[in-house]
């Protein structure tokens, strides 16, 4: 069996249709992660109707990378700290029991009770190409809510970018909750489950929050520095707690300073469970998503030091500006950029 090594993977879509499997094997991907997949279950995933999405996935030929997210009200009341909490951990644990029974090796999540917020979407990019913006000066003022966009999986639509929708907030039933709240509410989730993750082989994993406020709205967010990463995976001991580390995020906190900070700090450690690689430019409170190369770190800068470092993760290009004529998933900005990283690797490799 050849051994593991840095590689590209298609990633961000729910479903397990040809259309993604072929463009993962035409783009000559090995491998895909599955974005909140389409699963059926309504507070949790039993090992049965994983190993039926996954089934036409093995057929292709397709490997299984990663699982990215669960519906937000899988664990909603965990990030929260609300009453039937427990439920939903065990709830949770049973899930994690069922990805290992369907040899899925890897869960990546977030902990952001609001998901990922945008103040503005336009054609702002390189030569036209349509992007999101971050301003936090419009999220302070309450008057604007309305421009805000939320990163509403549970409310896809398939004509919108990165599933962002307008005004469409998450309904949490807290209006406040503090930084110590949320590390508390963390510091139980991954103690609660930690043990279930090691007994079914599945490494769990935290994508940084973005943008990187410290509080939307009234709730803290606490993954918001390369600090704060590092106390994420040092809550418990163990080989089954990662980051999902998404540079574009990590970008956004201080640019390639913290790009460049997370990758040598986290790589030697083996800390990494697999890697966004996006950029922006500017940075938190004002930035705007870019193509690779035009941000604010070296893409190539990023491959050599993963190399480095033994890195034999996967990569995935994660949201990428939308060329003209492009399909809502992004097909052709993907492209581009899987392209651009999967010949990045090759240089810096030697294969």
């Amino acid at each position: 069996m050849p051994s593991p090594k840095m590689r590209v993977a298609v990633g961000q879509h729910p479903g397990n249709d040809k259309e993604y499997l072929d463009f993962a094997l035409q783009l000559g991907c090995e491998g895909a992660s599955f974005q909140t997949p389409d699963i059926k279950g309504d507070v949790k995933w039993d090992a049965a109707d994983v190993k039926a999405y996954l089934a036409p996935v093995h057929a292709a030929g397709v490997k299984v990378e990663s699982f990215e997210n669960v519906p937000n009200h899988f664990y909603d009341k965990l990030m929260l700290g609300l009453p039937g909490r427990d439920e939903q951990l065990e709830n949770m644990k049973s899930t994690i029991r069922a990805l290992g029974e369907a040899g899925v090796p890897i869960l990546g999540m977030h902990w952001m009770p609001q998901i990922v917020w945008r103040t503005d979407m336009g054609n702002y990019g390189r030569g036209g190409a349509y992007v999101s913006v971050y301003d936090h000066s419009v999220v302070l003022d309450r008057s604007r809510d309305s421009e805000i966009w939320v990163a509403r999986r549970d409310e896809r639509n398939v004509n919108l970018k990165d599933t962002f929708t307008r005004g469409s907030f998450v309904k949490l039933g807290v209006d406040t909750l503090t930084v110590d709240q949320m590390w508390a509410n963390f510091e139980y989730f991954i103690k609660g489950i930690i043990k279930t993750c090691e007994e079914s082989g599945v490494v769990i994993c935290f994508h940084p929050d973005d943008p990187p406020a410290q509080e939307l709205h009234g709730i803290a967010r606490i993954l918001t520095s390369v600090d704060n990463l590092e106390r994420a995976v040092n809550i418990v001991d163990s080989p089954n707690l990662k980051l999902e580390l998404c540079l574009g995020t990590v970008s956004e906190m201080d640019g390639e300073n913290s790009v460049m900070d997370a990758v040598n700090r986290f790589a030697p450690k083996n800390k990494i469970a697999y890697i966004h690689l996006r950029d922006v430019e500017g940075k938190f409170p004002l930035f705007k998503e870019c193509f690779l190369g035009e941000g604010n770190y070296k893409p190539y800068e990023v491959i050599k030091a993963l190399h480095k470092h033994g890195y034999t993760g996967s990569i995935l290009d994660d949201h990428t500006p939308t060329l003209t004529g492009d399909s809502a998933y992004g097909h052709r900005g993907r492209a581009h950029a899987i392209g651009y990283i999967q010949a990045l690797i090759e240089v810096v490799t030697n294969h």
